[in-house]
Order: structure tokens, then sequence, then C-alpha cells
């Protein structure tokens, strides 16, 4: 039952949090078929960017697949109405230290070229290092360069 409520919790922030154009949101079978992975983490933020208990509202969330060492940051939210607070980057900073606790020692995490979080990843220490031309395609048609990001921790 807590798998489930979870799923709906972050259905409901990815619903808000990532704008159509960019097509970066997932359905529900996809984060269903992701998290029936082993080495796949859901860590659900609160208002305070906390983590967010069953009984409180969660606002924002990471979800992340680990293998051999490394982990990938697939998916990183918060829910418009609470942004620019400090959630996304408490919650990146949970994320990291998970990753740590679970023995990860190389983090990555992939975005198109002009996201705005950009700024976020470098200031925890992540360094870009690859690119692959024209990946995303805008619900326009037009194509964004997805940059690849690497953290060693």
């Amino acid at each position: 039952m807590m798998q489930r409520d979870n799923i709906d919790r972050a259905m409901a922030i990815m619903e808000t949090a990532f704008d159509p154009q960019w097509g970066e949101a997932w359905n529900r079978r996809q984060l269903e078929a992701s998290l029936a992975v082993p080495g796949t983490h859901l860590l659900l933020a609160n208002q305070a960017g906390g983590i967010a208990e069953l009984d409180e509202e969660a606002v924002g969330f990471t979800l992340s697949r680990s293998v051999a060492g490394e982990e990938e940051l697939l998916l990183i939210a918060v829910v418009p109405e609470y942004r620019n607070r400090g959630i996304g980057s408490s919650i990146l900073s949970l994320f990291l230290k998970q990753a740590t606790s679970r023995g990860i020692g190389v983090i990555f995490l992939e975005m198109r070229a002009n996201n705005t979080a950009k700024s976020l990843y470098k200031k925890y220490g992540f360094v870009p290092i690859g690119r692959r031309k024209d990946y995303y395609k805008t619900a326009e048609g037009s194509r964004l360069d997805a940059i690849t990001f690497s953290l060693t921790i």
C-alpha cells in the first residue's frame, strides 16, 4: 500500500512540475515499471525540504537508479508553488546523502541544455562530461541538446 501511495504522490507532483513543452514527465506506467527494478529509489520531500512522511504533503521528489556503485538521477521535481524556497537544493542534498549511504561513488544525470536547474547541479559540484546533439524534441518539433553531468562523491 505504501508503494502505491508514494506513486500517487509522485505522479501528483509530476503533473504540475514538468512543463509539457519539454516532454520530460513520465506516465504512471513508466514510474511503476521503474520502481519495480531493484536499485530504484524514490525520495519524496515535504514543504520544509525534508523527507515527506506518509501523513505529510509531498511537494518534491527525486527518482534514481543505482547499479555497481554508480547512480543516475533520473528525475527531480518540485511543484511550482514551492519553487525558489530551497526545496530543490534540500532534496538534492538528501538524495546525495542517501546515495553516499548506499555506497555510491559516482552520480550521473542528464538534462536538456536550456534547463535552469544547471546552476543547482553546478552548486553541488556536478560537472558536464558529455553532450548529445539534438537529443530532446520539444512539443513544437525543435531539437535541444542533452548535457550529461557527473559528480564523484
